[in-house]
């Protein structure tokens, strides 16, 4: 059986970060602590965020890496960061960032899947007031199949 997607040790909803590129490395930190990327993932993440704001509305930001950067992950992984206190993230408050490790075109069936969440104002807004991990992995839980097929 193969490790799941969404590691329930990679949903911390408690964080606090200085600013955007604190909040990046530690979603980037999640995600190599749960082993699914090296930590020199963190700075294709910091990469990314410099030619492109991964920000996509609703306070929620998806953080990942560059395509250079896949030769750094080690298995397809989310890691679920919540910020209740906010971070500025280029002159929008982020609260939730959902951050993607992935070694194919695996990123792009995961942000598509998120999407469909983030456009559900409803569960996007669960999303963001989550405070247990049960709560993230019943939102996102849909990915994890979706992605499989």
């Amino acid at each position: 059986m193969s490790e799941q997607l969404l590691d329930p040790r990679a949903i911390r909803l408690t964080e606090k970060a200085d600013d955007r590129d604190d909040a990046i490395r530690r979603c980037g930190q999640a995600l190599v602590d749960i082993g699914a990327a090296e930590p020199g993932y963190i700075t294709t993440m910091l990469a990314r965020e410099q030619s492109i704001s991964t920000y996509v509305g609703e306070q929620v930001a998806i953080p990942h890496g560059t395509l250079a950067g896949k030769d750094l992950v080690k298995r397809d992984a989310l890691a679920v960061l919540r910020f209740p206190e906010g971070v500025d993230w280029d002159g929008e408050p982020v609260t939730v960032c959902v951050a993607i490790a992935a070694r194919g075109d695996g990123h792009v069936e995961l942000l598509a899947a998120l999407a469909e969440v983030l456009l559900d104002e409803d569960q996007a807004r669960e999303l963001r007031e989550a405070t247990e991990p049960e709560t993230v992995i019943r939102l996102l839980g849909s990915i994890q199949e979706e992605t499989k097929q």
